[in-house]
């Protein structure tokens, strides 16, 4: 008995020990982190098995930890610092549910080790999660917040348009930035300034030098669904986005609006990210195309419909025309590139004419 909780108290002292020198290491890595996803759910169930009254209580905490890793582990589309919380603070819920309930006989040493090695990883996913918070919040105090930074070379080596070419931009989020314009617009003069990522608000950052700057004859504007899966409330967006056309019909840029393609549920058994109409969901979707509509009308600005050439049937895009739900592949591209190209003739010929009657 006393070898026993001699053993103890040495597995007490080398988990203190590590935890210490954790607390003073840099935080895991984000390839630690990843294995902390896999490993933390199988500790919980591991250590459950042997008390009856804690796989019972505990069963809801394991079932979330086991979701939120599954998603981390799904792919690496974007550091989820609220996955991780959720993650987190389920495991640590779970270990004041082992430490104030009584233990059984079969709760052995090898179980007792199992707590305190979950013990100690909940603490590197701890100091992970803060490593998260505190590189999420140099991003929102950077200098560069909307990324000027992405383009600033490639802005500064494009010359002035020729006086016969009309130049055209092409500004969105990653799915501007995805969307290879050479290969689907040979010989044009398309320019590319779409980050992926991005929302409304930072494009609106981003005008003066990744549009105004180029001195196009118009511009292609494709955002907001990024809005919408971060919750920007419509009213919003909205605003973002006739700020954005103010700016370019100012200095004399036609802006052609783009309706946001659907998105889709049918790739979520390849990856479970690929759940998108949680985020996005379809009816907001549609409540922003429509909005945009009307606004292009009023405006008198050509409205780029995406939408109607990607949706099928039940309101999704099609499975065939992009592999995650969200993004267009080739297909999805060769369907979009026409429309962009009819949609920029009709916005230069209004801008033709009414540059001879002396109104842009």
């Amino acid at each position: 008995m006393l070898l026993r909780r001699f053993h103890r108290l040495l597995l007490v002292i080398a988990c203190c020990a590590a935890t210490l020198a954790l607390n003073a290491q840099q935080a895991p890595t984000a390839q630690e982190a990843q294995q902390l996803y896999g490993e933390i759910p199988g500790l919980m169930e591991a250590t459950a098995i042997v008390v009856p009254e804690l796989a019972r209580a505990g069963a809801p905490l394991t079932e979330n930890v086991r979701q939120a890793s599954q998603t981390l582990l799904s792919g690496p589309a974007r550091d989820h610092a609220g996955l991780v919380y959720t993650l987190l603070t389920n495991t640590r819920v779970y270990l004041q549910l082992v430490d104030s309930l009584p233990k059984p006989p079969a709760f052995s040493d090898d179980v007792r080790r199992q707590v305190e090695l979950l013990r100690f990883k909940s603490e590197q996913l701890n100091a992970y999660f803060r490593s998260l918070l505190q590189l999420r919040e140099s991003q929102v105090r950077s200098a560069d917040r909307d990324n000027l930074q992405r383009y600033s070379e490639a802005n500064r080596d494009l010359l002035p348009p020729a006086s016969t070419e009309q130049r055209v931009v092409f500004f969105g989020d990653s799915i501007t930035d995805f969307w290879q314009l050479e290969q689907f617009f040979p010989g044009k003069p398309y320019v590319n300034r779409g980050i992926s990522g991005q929302i409304t608000g930072q494009m609106l950052g981003r005008m003066q030098a990744d549009v105004i700057a180029l001195q196009p004859a118009a511009m292609v504007l494709l955002g907001g669904t990024n809005d919408l899966a971060r919750g920007v409330e419509l009213p919003a967006i909205q605003n973002n986005i006739e700020m954005i056309c103010d700016l370019a019909q100012a200095h004399g840029i036609r802006p052609i609006l783009a309706a946001l393609l659907p998105v889709s549920d049918y790739h979520q058994d390849i990856n479970p990210r690929n759940k998108r109409t949680t985020d996005r969901p379809p009816s907001d979707i549609l409540a922003l195309n429509a909005w945009m509509k009307s606004f292009a009308e009023t405006r008198g600005y050509v409205y780029l419909d995406y939408h109607q050439a990607l949706v099928d049937s039940q309101g999704m895009l099609q499975s065939d025309l992009a592999d995650d739900g969200l993004h267009p592949n080739v297909e999805g591209y060769k369907i979009m590139g026409p429309l962009a190209e009819q949609a920029i003739a009709n916005a230069l010929v209004v801008s033709k004419g009414r540059k001879r009657r002396g109104l842009f």
